[in-house]
């Protein structure tokens, strides 16, 4: 499972000219599924995503996670995180989980990160042409691969 989190202070996801989703301060999740993703790879992730100090302090230091600050979260799902550039100019995403796998992986994510934060995140919409804006704090984007975990 492979995430880029951007740390925003506003974002949100418009799908079929409907504003569906919207947060202020907070983070918003681009998730990626792979097939062999179980719910071993979320809770790490959830966790990590909930615990990552990287909002700033009173002192201007990155020092505080989305607990800490009460941020909000969106939670996107995308197959292209898992594009394969190797070969040719056409991106490969073979390494994307199937619909049938990744939705119950994606809805997965979701609730365990709502159980982490102890709060609804915004969500889009699994498949749909989704427009997100955001407004990147920083700006601050990471990336986080749980088969780089150890």
């Amino acid at each position: 499972m492979r995430v880029v989190l951007q740390r925003v202070s506003k974002a949100s996801v418009t799908v079929e000219e409907k504003r569906i989703s919207s947060i202020n301060e907070g983070v918003l999740i681009f998730v990626g599924i792979e097939n062999e993703d179980t719910q071993v790879d979320i809770d790490w992730l959830t966790n990590k995503i909930a615990n990552l100090r990287f909002f700033n302090d009173e002192n201007g230091v990155m020092n505080t996670s989305l607990l800490d600050t009460g941020g909000d979260a969106i939670v996107v799902s995308q197959f292209t995180l898992h594009a394969s550039t190797k070969k040719g100019n056409r991106p490969s995403y073979i390494k994307a989980a199937s619909p049938a796998v990744a939705v119950p992986l994606y809805e997965a994510f979701i609730t365990t990160l709502e159980s982490k934060l102890n709060k609804k995140v915004g969500t889009g919409v699994f498949g749909a042409d989704m427009k997100v804006q955001l407004l990147n704090d920083g700006p601050v984007t990471i990336m986080i691969d749980t088969k780089d975990k150890t």
